[in-house]
């Protein structure tokens, strides 16, 4: 975890696709590890990273596990537009659908110039 919470800035927001934000690195992080510890053998795979200028990032990946002991596996697709200020993740939304997190980050990018 301290490799992947040193890419945020400490004041950095994180909105969940479920609609919790985590504002600052302490909630990030506790959330990640919570997350992660309830589902066994938590993988993650970044199927594409695309710079779209002005600091703006879209990620898509796809995550897997067995969520809750379950013998059934959970098989889902992510993406997360993100911010970077200064080398620094500063907001991060996830998103369930690729598309529409595609198109956010998209008019971040233009907002952001």
């Amino acid at each position: 975890f301290d490799a992947y919470m040193s890419h945020f800035a400490r004041d950095a927001v994180w909105q969940t696709r479920v609609g919790t934000r985590l504002e600052g690195t302490t909630a990030i992080r506790s959330y990640l590890e919570e997350f992660t510890c309830s589902v066994e053998g938590h993988r993650v795979e970044f199927l594409e990273f695309v710079d779209l200028g002005g600091g703006v990032t879209l990620w898509v990946a796809r995550q897997g596990g067995r969520p809750g002991g379950s013998a059934s596996e959970l098989l889902e697709h992510v993406a997360f537009a993100t911010v970077f200020v200064d080398g620094l993740a500063e907001s991060m939304t996830t998103y369930s659908d690729i598309d529409e997190a595609r198109a956010a980050a998209e008019r971040l990018a233009e907002e952001r110039g």
